[in-house]
């Protein structure tokens, strides 16, 4: 998946990150002109539909940093429902497919050698 080296420190969506989660008034604003607010901190279009698309793939594709991803997805739908049917991690599951899959076949195999 992600990993820090694939980050582009120039990206505005970092910068954008940076400071909406700083911010009270900018998590506001995500939520009522996630458009506008992508605009006046001068993302792509690449990059706002990203963002809109709440796809952790295309994010870290674009260099998003690893960290901001999941606190992207945070922005949408809370944090309270942490867990393994939560909306963020169908967002990643359905971003990362093969390695899901890859996960799922790890666990079934751990499970069965404990039973």
């Amino acid at each position: 998946m992600g990993n820090v080296e694939r980050c582009d420190k120039t990206l505005p969506a970092n910068a954008m990150m940076y400071a909406v989660r700083k911010d009270a008034a900018l998590r506001a604003r995500w939520k009522t002109d996630l458009e506008g607010l992508c605009r006046e901190f001068g993302l792509s279009r690449a990059e706002y539909e990203a963002i809109r698309d709440k796809d952790p793939k295309r994010l870290m594709d674009l260099g998003v940093h690893q960290y901001y991803v999941p606190q992207i997805l945070r922005l949408f739908f809370g944090n309270a429902q942490n867990s393994n049917s939560s909306e963020t991690l169908e967002c990643y599951k359905r971003a990362f497919p093969e390695q899901t899959a890859e996960a799922l076949a790890l666990q079934q195999r751990l499970e069965g050698r404990r039973g």
